[in-house]
């Protein structure tokens, strides 16, 4: 992988920070003010051992919500990397496991990282999996209840989508990358870079499922999650796979406990 350099990523200004936060993440920022010893000087040495902690503490949690992501660079260019992303984006809450959500966006405008545009996807992944597994508990949709509308009423159908529900459509094979190098790195198995790859998140119950789907099965997915009724969502399924199977993919979606609930339109 290519070397990361601390000083060629433009750091730019911290609005809204006061000095002591902005210098935690820039070292070469001055001690802020009142940071004395008992003496009354700056205490230069005591503010470096105190930003060290912070720079390591927020870096473990980095590398604890993107595993994947520290596997495929490496543990010495992650901690670089994820050094420069604390500088462009400190944290804005005190829990650490909100920590990263901008990382892929990070990572896809990395210039040294160019020639790696998976990594972009492999953070998604990653991130819709945590977002996924800290998600809301609610109980999935039965399929009863939609096999309960009248059939000349289904088109009209809105599904509400589960809280823990997320959709990562990806030009690469995103689902094989963080299998390999997060849930199976004892498994070698061979990815072809080249392949497309939808996966479908969900926790009906404790454990964060995760699974590939096909193209068409992922467009009904993504229009019924902005709110598309079943019709016009089966409609834009047909025009990304004129050869979708339209009670097959809806199937896969229900028994993945996806949704939440359901709105009858004029029914």
């Amino acid at each position: 992988m290519p070397s990361a350099d601390g000083r060629s990523w433009p750091l730019g200004p911290f609005p809204g920070r006061d000095d002591f936060a902005a210098a935690l993440f820039v070292p070469d920022l001055p001690v802020p003010a009142g940071v004395v010893g008992p003496g009354g000087r700056p205490a230069g040495k005591r503010f470096a051992v105190y930003r060290n902690n912070v720079v390591v503490s927020l870096t473990e949690s980095l590398k604890a919500t993107y595993p994947a992501v520290a596997a495929l660079l490496g543990d010495e260019y992650f901690s670089a990397l994820a050094r420069l992303f604390m500088s462009a984006h400190p944290p804005k809450s005190p829990i650490l496991s909100r920590y990263g959500g901008e990382l892929s966006d990070f990572v896809a405008c990395f210039s040294p990282l160019a020639a790696y545009p998976y990594l972009a996807d492999v953070a998604r992944f990653e991130w819709a999996w945590l977002e996924s597994y800290h998600a809301a508990d609610t109980a999935p949709l039965d399929p009863a209840d939609l096999a309960s509308v009248a059939p000349g009423s289904l088109g009209d159908v809105r599904l509400q989508a589960h809280p823990a529900s997320r959709l990562l459509v990806s030009h690469f094979p995103v689902f094989d990358l963080v299998v390999a190098n997060r849930f199976e790195p004892e498994v070698s198995v061979p990815i072809d870079l080249l392949e497309s790859q939808s996966v479908l998140f969900s926790r009906p119950d404790i454990d964060v499922m995760f699974r590939v789907i096909p193209a068409g099965t992922a467009a009904l997915a993504t229009a019924l999650f902005s709110g598309q009724t079943l019709g016009d969502a089966a409609e834009l399924a047909f025009a990304a796979d004129p050869g979708f199977d339209f009670p097959q993919g809806l199937s896969v979606l229900l028994s993945a406990g996806i949704f939440c609930g359901l709105d009858r339109g004029t029914a």
